[in-house]
């Protein structure tokens, strides 16, 4: 065999013999670094907040501020996220059914509403069911069923309040009128209702002659009581169903100088309110704890997301104030709470 034959059959055989199984190693650090982002995203998914969007009649009067703050102080307390979108002016009933729609395109995981009517909104109500959004309704009722929850002060009972407070303030015997808020308005008609029976049934001497509307807007309220002091001069009581109502009341009383000759009788309250209360020209305010309803509305729906079952109709009790209690530790914690602590 040649020299060259010998080199070749060598090449072959080593060219025949099994080759070593190379074994892939994972790098350490690539699998910690994964196993890190795995962690966080986790992490980030965990800590995904509900979203509960608060749509209120308006947002002007401290009292629809007042809600605000116990809203995002709720929202704060149990770990959700409070959206609050609401018209300006209450009698924007088609700004709030945009508003509801949209949180419903949004696909927001709950609503809670305070409906500026009790109709124009139900079909609003009924696309939410659809989209399989619990809505709790607060402050002011509607026709509707579709809801989880009503939870309101109960407005009924607050109208009786106002006119028994007035009818002993005028011993059972005189002529009053009534500042009404707004058509439509399910909370304020429930009021104007009561204050309508117990004046009928409780106090046969006083007799209702005038009956206007303030629209929500204390100038139109003004001039509303400024109306019906001029057809009535001997007017002996008043009452204002609401907060713009009450203001506008007080200041055609002082215009006229009859502030402290007239009884008046205002709802919920504000530091112009609280004022007149204190100087005389308003005899009682009844008053309700707007921050509570906040609350208590956005605690309703979480209580829904987590799969417990809120009852279908919450009742809050509203109380009389006059000037003897503003001192109370009680009165003061509810009047005067720092709405600036959360809305901020």
């Amino acid at each position: 065999m040649s020299p060259r034959s010998a080199a070749n059959e060598t090449a072959g055989r080593s060219s025949m013999a099994p080759r070593r199984r190379q074994t892939f190693r994972f790098p350490w650090r690539v699998f910690v670094l994964l196993m890190a982002g795995a962690a966080v995203l986790g992490a980030c998914r965990s800590s995904h907040k509900k979203v509960i969007a608060v749509i209120p009649k308006g947002t002007i009067h401290i009292f629809w501020q007042s809600i605000q703050a116990g809203a995002l102080a709720a929202g704060h307390d149990w770990n959700v996220e409070v959206v609050w979108n609401g018209p300006a002016e209450e009698t924007d009933y088609s700004r709030q059914i945009q508003i509801m729609d949209s949180m419903i395109t949004r696909r927001v995981d709950a609503i809670a509403v305070s409906a500026s009517d009790r109709i124009a909104l139900n079909g609003a109500l009924d696309r939410a069911a659809a989209a399989g959004i619990p809505v709790a309704v607060f402050d002011s009722g509607v026709d509707s069923t579709n809801y989880v929850t009503f939870l309101a002060t109960n407005n009924y009972q607050a109208g009786e309040m106002a006119a028994r407070e007035l009818g002993q303030l005028l011993h059972g015997k005189g002529k009053v009128a009534m500042l009404m808020h707004l058509p439509g308005s399910g909370s304020t008609m429930e009021r104007e209702k009561a204050f309508d029976d117990v004046m009928t049934k409780e106090f046969p001497g006083i007799q209702v002659v005038a009956r206007q509307f303030g629209m929500s807007d204390r100038a139109k309220a003004m001039a509303a009581a400024e109306n019906i002091l001029t057809a009535h001069p001997d007017l002996d009581g008043l009452f204002g169903s609401s907060e713009a109502n009450s203001v506008g009341a007080a200041q055609a009383f002082k215009g006229r100088g009859l502030a402290g000759k007239i009884r008046l009788v205002g709802f919920d309250y504000s530091d112009g309110l609280l004022a007149d209360l204190r100087s005389g020209t308003i005899d009682a305010l009844v008053v309700q704890d707007p921050f509570r309803i906040g609350y208590e509305a956005v605690k309703t729906l979480v209580d829904k997301l987590n799969g417990r079952t809120p009852p279908k109709r919450v009742d809050l009790s509203a109380r009389v104030i006059t000037k003897a209690d503003l001192e109370k530790p009680e009165v003061k914690e509810l009047l005067f709470r720092d709405l600036g602590k959360y809305l901020h």
